[in-house]
Formats: structure tokens, sequence, C-alpha cells
């Protein structure tokens, strides 16, 4: 039988206490106390997606987030309580309004978020609930301000609200006998992290009508056009580089939708950009991004390592090593192998978007665009069937959380249809 230490307490800045196998931290509860509850939460009656009781309960956590004075120190919060707000939920709902009436959620949801990006789990939490589903969310061992936060605002909650009898936001270091029992208990399993955290987890068996949605390793390029950037005046220069630090540097580069390769459009014009372009990201970096030792030290051996496996590529002069920029004129598919983080990036320049889009790979993300017609961007991808890209999305929008990820539409995934004739 699975066994679980004594007490979960508060998360702590020392993250899991070594003798402690799991913690529940939302709500605080000791490890038998959380597997008694467990069996109440797979009892719970589905609910319909988008379930009025639901929307009314993310609603007033946004109105919690937005005046809590802590949460205002965390941009990524401040998303997180603008995405739920009354007017979002009711936005997103319409693109789901034939299915109201017959899509239920499955049971239970079991989530295991990455630790790359503070916040997913709670988008991933809203995914489930917005599913109809019931969830336990394994958040990360690290320490992260958001997630205790957001613990705290739910807790605020718990007595005025019987949708948090739906969460159960959990913390455990590496434990497979956990995660089997969790896996084997779930109508649902959703997985973000890389490759092999994902077949590891994989190891866990699930069963026969479980679904699985994996969000893996992912690689995420930008499309500029030289000549309509070089239109741009001062003010909207300085635009465009607050929204490219939005997709690169607010999460140090980590997640999957941030871009690492940038390919310039209109190639004669594309040295001229590319200096104004990186000038404005410098000045709306040098004052707000710390590097640290250690991801300068990876930005270095990066531009080794690719100075010395691709053809005649350019180390870019920089003001510092804040941006790190490597010109590669041929693209191949090498490229995608290069995927340091904290303000790294590869370059190449051309006159067609194909020129880059050859190279794409399932892997392939997100492309995030500036001057450039989505549209055509759409039908070229089609034209060309390409396994690779799901998102096509401006510059300052990639780390925007939409329920269509990865290729997937989410509520429809983790919810069932009833089939009525």
């Amino acid at each position: 039988m699975l066994k679980l230490e004594d007490v979960a307490t508060p998360m702590s800045k020392n993250s899991l206490d070594s003798n402690t196998s799991l913690q529940c931290l939302f709500p605080i509860l000791n490890g038998a106390e959380f597997y008694k509850q467990l069996d109440e939460l797979k009892k719970l009656p589905v609910l319909k997606i988008f379930d009025k009781r639901v929307c009314e309960f993310l609603h007033k956590l946004s109105m919690l987030i937005m005046s809590d004075s802590e949460a205002k120190n965390y941009a990524d919060i401040i998303s997180f309580g603008f995405f739920i707000r009354k007017a979002n939920i009711e936005k997103l709902k319409k693109d789901y309004k034939d299915s109201l009436r017959n899509r239920v959620g499955r049971g239970l949801s079991f989530h295991i978020a990455p630790s790359n990006v503070p916040i997913n789990f709670a988008y991933s939490l809203v995914a489930g609930l917005l599913s109809g589903n019931a969830s336990v969310i394994r958040v990360s061992s690290k320490f992260f301000k958001q997630t205790e936060i957001l613990c705290r605002l739910l807790e605020n909650l718990r007595s005025q609200y019987e949708m948090t009898q739906y969460i159960k936001i959990i913390q455990y270091s590496h434990s497979k006998e956990i995660t089997d029992k969790l896996s084997s208990l779930a109508d649902v399993r959703v997985i973000w992290g890389g490759d092999t955290t994902i077949n590891n987890i994989r190891q866990s068996p699930i069963a026969p009508r479980c679904v699985e949605l994996c969000f893996a390793d992912r690689y995420s390029i930008s499309v500029i056009d030289s000549k309509a950037l070089l239109k741009l005046n001062e003010s909207e220069l300085q635009t465009l580089a607050g929204h490219f630090y939005n997709d690169t540097y607010l999460y140090d580069q980590n997640a999957c939708s941030s871009p690492r390769l940038i390919f310039w459009l209109n190639k004669d014009y594309a040295n001229e950009a590319r200096n104004r372009f990186w000038h404005y990201v410098w000045l709306n970096i040098k004052d707000r991004y710390k590097l640290e030792s250690i991801s300068a030290v990876d930005k270095l051996i990066t531009q080794c390592d690719v100075a010395l496996n691709i053809d005649n590529v350019k180390i870019e002069p920089t003001h510092n090593n804040l941006i790190s920029r490597i010109y590669v004129p041929l693209l191949d598919e090498r490229v995608e192998n290069y995927t340091c983080a904290c303000g790294s990036f590869i370059e190449s320049s051309g006159d067609y978007i194909k020129e880059v889009l050859r190279i794409v790979s399932k892997r392939f993300q997100t492309l995030t665009y500036f001057g450039v017609d989505s549209q055509m961007i759409l039908e070229e991808i089609a034209t060309l069937g390409i396994l690779g890209i799901d998102r096509i999305v401006p510059i300052g929008k990639s780390s925007d959380f939409s329920l269509i990820w990865d290729g997937y539409d989410i509520i429809n995934t983790m919810s069932r249809v009833i089939d009525v004739r």
C-alpha cells in the first residue's frame, strides 16, 4: 500500500522537506487526509463544460488576484488573473456554444506541471475545470512565489465556493509510486515537460479509457519583415521591443513558445532592420534583466558549438552578453538542436517565408510575426504540408495561453460528448 508521510506544511523556500513524500498545498492536508479526499474527489459529479459555477468561481478568483498587493508584483500572475476574468471566459465560451449542452467532463484529471514556467499549473487547472473535471495538479518541487500566492488566494475562497472541492494542488519529488497511484485513478492525464520527463511518467500506466495529453519539448521561431520594421518610429520600436521581451526574457526564454530563431524577410533591408531592432531590445532589457553567470557561460558554449558545426556562421557583436546573436546565412534542420536560453538567438534572412518553413519539423510550435500577413503564413504551411507550427501569433503574444495549444483543442479532448439522436 502507498505510504505517505505525516503532515503537509505550507510551501517554503526549502521546497520539499527530505522526510516528506507528498505535500498537499491546497487545501493544506496531511497524507492520510489527502488520500481520503482523493477518494471523495473521484466521486464528485462531472460538470458540463463552462459550468456556470466554475465561471463564477474563476471570476471571483480573478478579482482577488487583481486586488492582491503581493500578486501585483508578478506580471505572470496578473496575466493569469486577466485571462480568467469574466469577459474573457464568456468570450472563450462562445467558441464552444454548439457543445455546451452535450459535453461533460471525463472525471478526475491528473496534471503534471512543468518546472520552467511558474504559472503554467494554474492555466492547466483552469482547463481542467472548464472541461468539467476535478483536478489534481502536481506542481514543481522548486519554490515559486507564484504558486504560494495562488494557493493562498484559493484558500480564501474555500469556504465560499463549492468548486474548490474540485481542486487539489500537490507537490512531491520524483516518486514513481505516487505517480503510479494517481495515474491509475485518472480519467485524464496531462503532462507538461521535456521529452525525458514525459517518457518517464509514461512508465506509470493509466486506465484503458484514460485520455492523455502531452505537451513536450518544442521549438519556436519569429518572422519579421525588414521593410515593415524600418517604417516604425521610435515609439513604435520601443513597443515592439517590449512585446519581444514578453515573448523571450520574461521567462528566461525557457517557454516552448519563446522564439529562438529569428528570420528576417526582405533580405536587402535585413542588416539595417536587425541593427535597429536589437538596439531597441537592448534598451528594453539592460536595466530590467539580470543574466546569471552560469547562463552567460552557457550562451558562450552555444555560440562555439554552432560555429563548429554549421558552416559560415557569424557571431554578431552586441553591447554585452544580455543578447547573444548568431547569424546563419543558410538554414538547415540542425538549427533546432541549439536551444540555449536567457537571450540566445539564431538569425537568418531571405526573401521568401518558405526559406525558413522548409526546415520546420514536427518539433516546431509557435511562429510569431511582425509585418507579415498571418493568412499568407498559414497558406504556405498548408501548401508545403509541413508537420510543425501549431500557432501563428503576433510578436508579444507567444506566451498568451489558449484553449487550443500544441494543436490540441484542450476542452474537447478533456471532455466527452454525449451523442443524442
